[in-house]
């Protein structure tokens, strides 16, 4: 026979703060898996990124630099 919600609910309740938490979080990615895919993407995005810089790969510029041509570009 299949459990109930609320069945469910009572096993979900006893279990410990951290296990209930990754539960949650489990439970709310299912939902949204859309979204999941997006960060999934951008981690990898990221993570290149960073192997790429640590290679010398990429360059790098100063925030005082990118601001000031911001400011230069809005005038």
């Amino acid at each position: 026979m299949p459990t109930s919600l609320k069945q469910l609910e009572e096993q979900a309740r006893a279990l410990s703060a951290e296990d209930r938490a990754k539960l949650a979080e489990s439970l709310l990615e299912s939902l949204h898996s859309p979204i999941s895919d997006v960060e999934k993407a951008w981690t990898e995005e990221i993570e290149q990124r960073i192997a790429a810089f640590d290679r010398g790969g990429i360059s790098a510029y100063s925030a005082e630099d990118v601001f000031a041509d911001a400011r230069r570009l809005s005038r």
